[in-house]
């Protein structure tokens, strides 16, 4: 009597796939939102590198002219930012300055941070809530 060996079929079934596939499925589902939040959180300083620089530009005209009306070293008004995330508004008048930044192409589904504002007296906001509390989009968390 001859004995024929058997080779094993090694290999894995369709269960065992679609195990792996519903636990590949759970995670991405939790990491993809933390990964969007974190990308609007990087862009987000686009728009305060863009306030800052026409704050700075604002205050120079301020001290030369005792206006910031006219400034004739601004971008025309809405500009964007240079990255493209932003688009910035400049509202002046002789004695105040209101810079609001709002997100444009990707960045426009950050609801968190709708818009970011600046005024001529420090006071940094978000969404158009005056002195309210800007840390999420100022750079805080």
């Amino acid at each position: 009597m001859k004995f024929v060996a058997r080779t094993k079929i090694v290999g894995f079934t369709l269960i065992e796939l679609m195990i792996v596939v519903a636990i590949v499925a759970v995670l991405a589902a939790i990491a993809y939102p933390s990964y969007k939040d974190s990308v609007h959180k990087s862009h987000r300083s686009d728009a305060l590198q863009t306030l800052s620089k026409l704050s700075q530009i604002l205050e120079r005209c301020y001290s030369q002219n005792f206006s910031y009306a006219g400034c004739t070293s601004l971008p025309s008004s809405p500009t964007k930012s240079p990255n493209g995330y932003y688009s910035v508004t400049i509202a002046s008048a002789a004695t105040t300055y209101t810079l609001t930044a709002t997100p444009i192409n990707s960045q426009a589904s950050d609801t968190t941070c709708s818009t970011i504002q600046l005024t001529n007296a420090g006071q940094s906001s978000k969404d158009g809530g005056g002195t309210t509390n800007t840390v999420t989009c100022w750079g805080g968390n």
